[in-house]
């Protein structure tokens, strides 16, 4: 069996929340409940498990590789809620998407902090 990535587990203030927005902006479905996580399924079978914490929340970086027309679409529900954007993880260009290996990208923030990116080409395959 190769190896894949099966799930990690998100930090959230509240993981419901978090959970229902990710699902929301990507067009997944539903979180799914399993003990104490909300789990966001991905098509490749990955699972986002997001957790409750009380506590200080590392920020972390979750970047999703879609298709040309789903990144329209999830851009779309990005500049509808008005939320703010990047080119760049550093937040400096604000307003912008990038155009790396021929593709786009763009990063916005979930509730809690972190990053995340959509992209239509993988970073270093050329274009």
């Amino acid at each position: 069996m190769p190896i894949q990535l099966n799930h990690t587990i998100v930090h959230a203030r509240d993981s419901l929340t978090s959970a229902t927005f990710l699902a929301d902006m990507l067009g997944l479905a539903a979180p799914v409940r399993f003990g104490p996580f909300h789990g966001v399924e991905l098509d490749n079978g990955v699972t986002l498990d997001f957790i409750s914490h009380d506590g200080e929340l590392i920020i972390e970086h979750y970047a999703f590789l879609v298709s040309e027309e789903e990144f329209d679409t999830i851009f779309g529900r990005i500049r509808a809620r008005q939320l703010p954007y990047w080119a760049d993880p550093g937040h400096q260009q604000a307003d912008q998407i990038n155009h790396h290996d021929g593709g786009r990208g763009v990063y916005w923030n979930n509730p809690d902090g972190h990053y995340l990116e959509i992209i239509t080409r993988p970073y270093g395959s050329g274009g």
